[in-house]
């Protein structure tokens, strides 16, 4: 080995619990943004799947008579007019 490989493989050597320590961080940092990122698609694709499903569903009218407000309304604007 040459001075410089050996130079090299010390000073490696010396700070060897500092690059697995920063190797270890970076590998659950990554393994944490995937993990998020595919919770997300997950819940994006259910979310519109669930929409689509929702989608299709016939819907419920509901007709409201508003016959007697209007009747109260008309009342009480004869009786300001008077």
């Amino acid at each position: 080995m040459s001075q410089e490989k050996v130079d090299r493989y010390k000073k490696e050597k010396a700070n060897r619990k500092q690059i697995m320590h920063r190797q270890k961080v970076m590998s659950v940092v990554r393994k944490t943004v995937l993990t998020v990122v595919a919770l997300a698609l997950v819940g994006w694709l259910g979310f519109s799947a669930y929409d689509m499903y929702e989608s299709g569903k016939e819907r419920v009218v509901a007709e409201v008579n508003y016959d007697s407000i209007t009747d109260y309304f008309s009342s009480l604007n004869a009786d300001a007019a008077e």
